[in-house]
C-alpha cells in the first residue's frame, strides 16, 4: 500500500540518506566518524549512480546511508524503497524534484502478491511486512503525492490481475468501484443491451467470451464545467479471435486491458484532485475469444457512427471497441478527449515499451503534452497522423477496412481508423501504449504500469485549474 511506504509527520523520527554525488562526496566524507569512513570503504562505496551503502553506529545499529543517485533519472530515488533496510528515513539534503522522487519512493515500494502465500494464507496487499518508509521532504505536497502514487498503484493492480479473475465484468466492476467511492454517476451496458443502445462493434468482438462485452460510463463533476472524457481499451483478454495468436503472444494478453487500466487511474487522479472540470470515463470491456459465434475476417460490421467496417484481421479488435466508445464520446463535443489503448505492436517496434506513441492533429495539444511529459517524468513521443496512409484503409465493400492491407505503419494507421470516429471533440489525442515494464527500474517495478496517465491529469490540471 502506498501510504506505508511514506510518512506524513515532518517530524518523525528517522535516519538519514544522505546523497552524495562526485562534486560533493569529499567534503561528506570528512564530516564521517573514522569507523564510518573505513566502513564506507571496506564495503567499496564510490559516488557513482546506483552506489549505497548502510554505516552502522557504535552499538552496530543504523547510523545513516549514502547513496548516489542518477542525476539524469528524476525516479532515480525510487530504488531506495527496496534497496534501504526496513525504518524510516530521511532524504538529505532532499533533490531538486523532492515531488517526483517522492512519488518515486511509493512507486519503487508497489507490490502485487494478491497470489503469494504466507504462513498457509494469501497474503493481501495490507501485509504488515516491515519496509522502508519515507518522510515526506518540506515543501512537497503530500496528499497530491499520495492521490498520484494510489492511482497508479491501482491500474497497475488491474494490469495484473490475471484474466481468470478480472474479466469484462471486473473491469467493468473497478469502473462502479471508482465511482462510488468520489461520489460519481455510473451505468453499464451489457450483452445483447449494446446492439439495442447502439454499440453493435463492441458486441460483436466481445459475443464469443462466456462473460458478456460491457460499456462502463462513468460522469463526474459540475454539468457546466469543461468537459473532458477519457476512453480506455478494455480488452481482458485477446487471444487473436479466429486469427488466433501463436501461445507466445498469449502469455501477456492480461494486460491488453492496460488502456483501460490508465483511464480509470487517470480519472481516480483527477477527481481526487477535484478539478473543475465535467469528467467523463467511458470502458469498453470486452474478451476476445473463439467460439462458434466469433466474429470473423472478411464480415462487415455496422458502427455507432454509421460507417461500415470490414474486418481484415480479428486480432485488431481494440480499435473496434474504441471506435463505439469514441463516437458516443464525440457526441456531446468534449473539450478534450483522450484514448488510452494497448493496441499495435507496430508503436513497440517504432518506440519500445516505455515510450507510448501519441498521435494527435492538435498541434497546441502535442506541444503541451510534449513539454509536460517532460515536467512529470511520464514520457510519450509524437507520431503523425499522415493523411495520405488513410487510402491504406480503403476497402472494396465497405465504407473502411480497420486495418492497412500491408505491413508498413500499422500504429499510424490504427490511429487514422480511430480518428473517423471523432469529428466533433474541441481537442483529441490517442496514445499506444504497452502498459508493462518488463524489467524493473526505480520506481517502476516488473510488471503493470499506468503508461500517460500522471501526464494526462498534469494537462488537464494545467488547461482548467485546479480547483
Amino acid at each position: 500500500m502506498t501510504h506505508r511506504a511514506l510518512e506524513i509527520d515532518p517530524t518523525a523520527a528517522a535516519v538519514g540518506v544522505h546523497l552524495v554525488d562526485e562534486g560533493s562526496w569529499p567534503a561528506l566524507a570528512e564530516t564521517l566518524d573514522p569507523r564510518e569512513r573505513r566502513f564506507a570503504q571496506a564495503q567499496g562505496f564510490v559516488p557513482k549512480p546506483g552506489r549505497l551503502v548502510v554505516l552502522p553506529d557504535a552499538e552496530g545499529g543504523i547510523a545513516r546511508a549514502l547513496a548516489c543517485l542518477d542525476p539524469h533519472d528524476p525516479f532515480a530515488a525510487g530504488r531506495l524503497a527496496t534497496a534501504l533496510p526496513a525504518g524510516t528515513w530521511r532524504l538529505d539534503p532532499a533533490p531538486a524534484n523532492a515531488e517526483l522522487a517522492t512519488l518515486a519512493f511509493a512507486l519503487g515500494a508497489y507490490r502485487f502478491d494478491r497470489y503469494k502465500r504466507s504462513g498457509g494464507k494469501a497474503d493481501v496487499s495490507g501485509d504488515e511486512t516491515p519496509r522502508a518508509r519515507l518522510v515526506v521532504p518540506d515543501g512537497v505536497d503530500a496528499g497530491a503525492v499520495l492521490h498520484l502514487a494510489e492511482a497508479v498503484c491501482l491500474g497497475r493492480d488491474l494490469v495484473n490481475t490475471p484474466a481468470n479473475d478480472l474479466g469484462p465484468d471486473g473491469i467493468a466492476a473497478a469502473v462502479v468501484a471508482l465511482a462510488e467511492r468520489h461520489g460519481a454517476e455510473v451505468s453499464v451496458i451489457e450483452g445483447e443491451a449494446l446492439l439495442e443502445r447502439g454499440f453493435p462493434m463492441i458486441h460483436a468482438v466481445g459475443r464469443a467470451a462466456s462473460r458478456a462485452p460491457r460499456l462502463a460510463d462513468l460522469t463526474w463533476g459540475a454539468a457546466d464545467a469543461p468537459k473532458v472524457t477519457l476512453v480506455g481499451k478494455g480488452v481482458a483478454f485477446d487471444t487473436g479471435g479466429l486469427d488466433i495468436k501463436p501461445s507466445a503472444a498469449m502469455l501477456l494478453m492480461k494486460k491488453d486491458m492496460g488502456g483501460a487500466a490508465a483511464a480509470i487511474a487517470t480519472a481516480a487522479m483527477i477527481m481526487a484532485a477535484n478539478l473543475p472540470v465535467r469528467l467523463r470515463l467511458l470502458v469498453p470491456a470486452v474478451e476476445n475469444s473463439i467460439a462458434g459465434d466469433s466474429f470473423r475476417p472478411g464480415d462487415v460490421l455496422s458502427s455507432r457512427k454509421g460507417l461500415t467496417v470490414e474486418i481484415g484481421n480479428t486480432d485488431a479488435e481494440g480499435r473496434l471497441i474504441l471506435a463505439d466508445a469514441l463516437a458516443l464520446a464525440d457526441e456531446e463535443a468534449p473539450d478534450l478527449l483522450v484514448d488510452f489503448a494497448t493496441l499495435t505492436g507496430a508503436a513497440r517496434v517504432a518506440l519500445g515499451p516505455d515510450l507510448p506513441a501519441l498521435m494527435t492533429d492538435d498541434e497546441g495539444l502535442a506541444a503541451d503534452l510534449a513539454r509536460l511529459s517532460q515536467a512529470v517524468h511520464d514520457p510519450v513521443w509524437r507520431l503523425p497522423l499522415w493523411k495520405p496512409y488513410d487510402k491504406l484503409l480503403d476497402s472494396k465493400i465497405a465504407d473502411v477496412n480497420h486495418i492497412s492491407g500491408g505491413p508498413h505503419a500499422g500504429a499510424i494507421t490504427a490511429g487514422l481508423f480511430l480518428r473517423r470516429f471523432v469529428s466533433r471533440a474541441k481537442s483529441y489525442a490517442h496514445l499506444d501504449l504497452f502498459a508493462w515494464n518488463p524489467s524493473t527500474k526505480p520506481g517502476r517495478p516488473e510488471g503493470g504500469e499506468v503508461q500517460a496517465g500522471r501526464l494526462v491529469h498534469a494537462l488537464v490540471a494545467e488547461r482548467f485549474g485546479r480547483g
